[in-house]
């Protein structure tokens, strides 16, 4: 049976789209998948949704699906993408107008069922706990109403849609790694209870998920011979039936494919490497087995895999107040103990002037922004720079803004040799309640429809 080649899109929102782009051009991919979504997007989108009803999915999709479109006709690429945030089916339509205007003809798909605000009270009566399951805190600590509330789907309507000849599969919050093991169900006819290969493509989704990052960016090694990173090829798999996976990317883009690159994207944001889980099936990391083949081609094998949980993990989020920030930056000599009592003065002014302040973080970058209380003090008594940044989180705006006031009159009125960064506007802040909740009631509103062109 002829392998499936699956090439890596966008890995978060605001990704690179060039070198999407540039990774597919003259490469002849089966499928492009794209992950555009993070608890992070998600408050940013319902933000937009409140601005405008039919907005809430990600902008980036339509600007991706454009540029991508006319360079992988000749190979026939269809595309996947959890673009469609809160708003599936209105992005699927934005989608369609702006590809008629384009003069291109797609069939597209749009994956709904993943929003269960709408359900949460019905839930609960059902006996979902909805707990936090992070710190396990009741439902009814939740101080405000839930702007979003999202579950991670799997594969399977994703496989349905391909299976109605979609072109283009738009869905809401859709776990990363199922975007790509939903292809490859698809040609190769897997069964749902074949957990090792399930657990195979399940490697390969979480391998390409966060695009450049398994080609040599982020990486931990020897970053500093990395080729050409402002051309950096995002990977591309090309998956054999049983399930064993060549990880590269275009010939002649920056960056690289390594044993040290796969195995440390393998283990980015896992819990538990013996248990991976998604809604599809759960994964055995330790019992995958990676070879270098030759130069950008890592051969990934060996997956043992297991049954999906029976729940389904759902994010919700909260309105929690706004949050203001900004920065001082002090130069050699004492640029550390400047930047400390410019932090001094401004403790005192906000504990007499501020009252009602939720949280108040201040650190030191140039010191220890990055590495917090593991900095070494000694390491900063020579400074040639170094920076105070005060960041602020209130329950009212007009109060965030009056914070930021405190800032410019420390520039005559503080420590010497000062550079003032002026602050961005207040934003508003959204807490994230993770829950967990059983599959069958919400699975059983997944819909699958398709747009012709």
């Amino acid at each position: 049976m002829k392998p499936v080649v699956l090439g890596a899109g966008l890995g978060f929102y605001g990704d690179s789209i060039a070198h999407v782009k540039r990774s597919a051009q003259n490469n002849r991919l089966d499928y492009l998948c794209s992950d555009h979504l993070g608890e992070l997007t998600l408050s940013i989108l319902q933000r937009d949704r409140r601005a405008d009803p039919t907005s809430g999915y990600a902008k980036d999709m339509v600007a991706l699906l454009l540029a991508a479109w006319p360079v992988t006709r000749e190979a026939g690429t269809r595309f996947i993408c959890n673009g469609g945030g809160l708003n599936p089916r209105g992005a699927a339509i934005a989608l369609r107008q702006a590809m008629r205007a384009r003069g291109f003809a797609a069939r597209i798909a749009f994956v709904e069922g993943d929003d269960v605000l709408p359900h949460l009270d019905v839930l609960r009566r059902g006996g979902e706990s909805l707990a936090n399951t992070d710190t396990g805190a009741n439902f009814s600590a939740v101080p405000q109403p839930f702007g979003f509330a999202n579950a991670y789907l799997g594969a399977r309507p994703l496989v349905q849609a391909l299976q109605m000849g979609a072109d283009i599969v738009v869905t809401g919050r859709v776990a990363d790694a199922s975007l790509f093991l939903a292809p490859l169900v698809h040609e190769f006819g897997w069964d749902w209870q074949d957990h090792d290969r399930l657990a195979s493509g399940l490697a390969v989704g979480h391998l390409l998920e966060c695009s450049g990052q398994v080609s040599g960016g982020n990486l931990s090694g020897d970053w500093w011979q990395l080729s050409d990173l402002s051309d950096i090829g995002y990977p591309i798999a090309t998956v054999r039936s049983t399930g064993d996976a060549v990880i590269g990317k275009a010939p002649g883009s920056g960056g690289r494919v390594s044993v040290d690159s796969v195995r440390q994207q393998l283990l980015y944001e896992v819990h538990d490497p013996r248990a991976y889980l998604s809604p599809d099936v759960s994964l055995d990391m330790t019992s995958l087995r990676l070879r270098a083949l030759g130069p950008d081609q890592v051969e990934v094998s060996g997956a043992i895999g297991g049954p999906p949980p029976g729940t389904l993990k759902v994010v919700a989020g909260y309105r929690a107040g706004y949050a203001v920030s900004g920065m001082l930056g002090y130069s050699w000599p004492d640029a550390l103990r400047k930047a400390q009592a410019a932090a001094d003065i401004l403790r005192q002014t906000l504990a007499r002037e501020e009252a009602g302040l939720e949280e108040v973080h201040i650190s030191f970058p140039g010191f220890n922004a990055l590495h917090g209380v593991l900095a070494d003090p000694a390491q900063g008594r020579d400074l040639n720079e170094c920076f105070m940044r005060v960041a602020v989180r209130t329950a009212d705006m007009a109060q965030a803004r009056r914070v930021a006031q405190h800032l410019p009159w420390m520039m005559v009125g503080g420590p010497p040799d000062v550079v003032y960064i002026p602050p961005s506007p207040p934003r508003e802040l959204t807490a994230i309640w993770p829950m967990r909740i059983q599959r069958a009631p919400i699975e059983s509103r997944i819909s699958v429809e398709v747009l012709e062109p």
